[in-house]
């Protein structure tokens, strides 16, 4: 196979000699690079790649050309070489052009011009997206057979995919080579879900313990203590894992389900600091989560905090499958979780066409269906936007009149241009029906009711703190979010600690009532909830563990 290809497009032929020079010097020993002065003369070249089945890395596209500009020809390019990757060059001035990109050909990233010094300019965006784009693709060496419309099956699913673990999925119902290997490995479909390992190996309605233990993820402490445990692996358990074995703590995270928590879900992250053309919650939780490890810290999944015991001035976390570690310090970064939808019928469809939370896995498989999204903060709005990519229709539900009072308004404008999606004001889900899996909802407008078809509901109304497996040992609020810091000084004079709190001085800030046990993130009270404050958090956490253990 040749040399992957780099094409640059320009009708300004000083400035495409200019980044053809730049573009060699760099990668010229590693990659073919391509010049174009038209969108037209590009799109050609590309189809000639394309049959001859050479790779396409990377597009670097000039906005301002004649005949087709360079959103129009990066949207036509998607078609051609939809794993390339896309950038654009613009003026300072085409900050709507670099907007219109990002939603509609979605570049990976914009370059303002001039790029000089390239050193500094150029060729750090350039590196990472190709290193992106170089990083191979595991084969898929778990096959998952189940039933789609399965709660277990989709456990497993979401369970794999979060993990970033490569699997294929065989649904029983339309795959004919799940029929194959169920009657090779001599079950049926009463024993579904069913896991094959590339050993061969067969596992018969697994859970994801027994998944996770048999794929490699790692879910045994290797030491009895540590200077930090992590619990929770969200953007501030993950950011804290990252400073805290960088500072040279030993470090154990430990994860119930999967590292990103809530985060790792969004299909698009457009507010975070750095990323001016976003990210999915995918990438920055593999990032972060390699990031950490590759720093030293420990990250176990699935391994369940269950409850805490003190022994001073350490604590004892206790996990699910009873073993016990030993924290120096402890940060409490478990997150929360979405609130269920408590309706007559709801319970017993998660899973079956009712799902909290949008991963790609429903996304692909409701292509063509009609979807229901309940909520209304940007948690919701980044779901609609990604399920229409898939769906017929989205309609989102809330009990509102107005989005603007809890959802962002870079959110707002982009669900007012997407056709597939309405927005049903002052409404709200009354029921969910359906026996095997979800078929319809009825809806409660004032006091009218009605029934209408559906066949997915997504569900973002609300968050519940994951902090009960704190309860009796660290100060909580009565919604169960964990006090830290100032929330902690009451009674008179005004800012006493607490009477149980053992120190001559007042707790550090993301400081429990327990000293050396801090909080941050989601789970905690007063918590910014957005995933930069989680990040921030997360390494003060580290900077103030530093001050107790100092202090010590």
């Amino acid at each position: 196979m040749s040399r992957p290809a780099v094409l640059a497009v320009d009708d300004d032929g000083p400035v495409l000699a200019a980044v053809d020079r730049d573009l060699r010097a760099r990668y010229g020993e590693h990659y073919q690079v391509y010049t174009a002065s038209s969108g037209e003369q590009a799109l050609d070249l590309l189809r000639r790649l394309r049959l001859r089945d050479d790779p396409v890395a990377l597009l670097l596209v000039d906005q301002r050309m004649p005949g087709m500009s360079g959103v129009e020809f990066l949207a036509a390019a998607r078609r051609l070489v939809p794993d390339a990757r896309r950038v654009l060059l613009t003026a300072y001035a085409d900050t709507d052009a670099a907007i219109r990109a990002i939603n509609d050909a979605e570049v990976q990233h914009y370059l303002l011009k001039p790029w000089d010094p390239p050193e500094e300019r150029l060729y750090p965006v350039l590196d990472d997206l190709l290193e992106t784009w170089r990083r191979p693709q595991p084969l898929a060496a778990v096959r998952l057979v189940g039933d789609r419309w399965s709660p277990d099956s989709h456990a497993l699913r979401e369970f794999l995919a979060r993990n970033l673990v490569p699997y294929r999925w065989l649904d029983v119902e339309s795959d004919p080579q799940a029929r194959e290997l169920l009657e090779v490995a001599q079950l049926d479909a009463g024993s579904l879900p069913v896991v094959v390992l590339d050993d061969g190996t067969v596992l018969v309605r697994p859970d994801v313990h027994e998944v996770g233990a048999r794929i490699g993820l790692p879910s045994h402490a290797e030491r009895a203590a540590y200077d930090l445990v992590v619990v929770g692996a969200g953007p501030a358990g993950l950011a804290a894992a990252v400073y805290g074995a960088s500072e040279g703590l030993t470090t154990l995270v430990l994860e119930c389900n999967a590292p990103g928590g809530q985060a790792g879900t969004s299909s698009r992250i457009e507010n975070y600091l750095g990323f001016p053309v976003g990210l999915s919650g995918a990438d920055l939780t593999a990032r972060a989560r390699h990031q950490a490890l590759r720093l030293g810290a420990e990250i176990l999944v699935p391994a369940e905090a269950v409850g805490l015991q003190r022994a001073d001035p350490y604590t004892v976390v206790r996990m699910e499958d009873g073993s016990e570690v030993s924290a120096a310090m402890l940060l409490i970064a478990t997150g929360v979780r979405y609130r269920t939808l408590d309706v007559p019928g709801a319970a017993g469809l998660t899973g079956a066409g009712v799902y909290y939370g949008a991963g790609r896995a429903e996304g692909v498989d409701h292509g063509g269906d009609r979807v229901f999204v309940v909520g209304g903060g940007n948690s919701a709005g980044q779901a609609a936007l990604f399920l229409a990519q898939f769906a017929a229709s989205v309609t989102i539900v809330v009990r509102g009149g107005d989005l603007a009072e809890t959802m962002s308004r870079y959110l707002l404008d982009r669900l007012a241009v997407t056709e597939k999606i309405t927005v049903e004001h002052h409404t709200e889900v009354a029921g969910a029906l359906g026996a095997r899996r979800l078929e319809g909802l009825r809806l409660r407008t004032g006091t009218t009711e009605r029934e209408v078809a559906a066949d997915a509901l997504f569900v973002f109304i609300g968050q519940a703190p994951r902090s009960a497996w704190v309860e009796g040992v660290v100060r909580r609020d009565d919604r169960g979010f964990v006090l830290t810091g100032t929330d902690l000084l009451t009674g008179a004079p005004l800012g006493t600690p607490p009477p149980d709190w053992p120190l001559p001085v007042p707790p550090l800030p993301l400081e429990t009532s327990v000293p050396g046990v801090f909080a941050a993130g989601d789970v905690r009270a007063g918590s910014g909830g957005r995933i930069a404050s989680a990040v921030g958090e997360g390494a003060m956490a580290v900077q103030f563990a530093h001050q107790r253990l100092g202090a010590r």
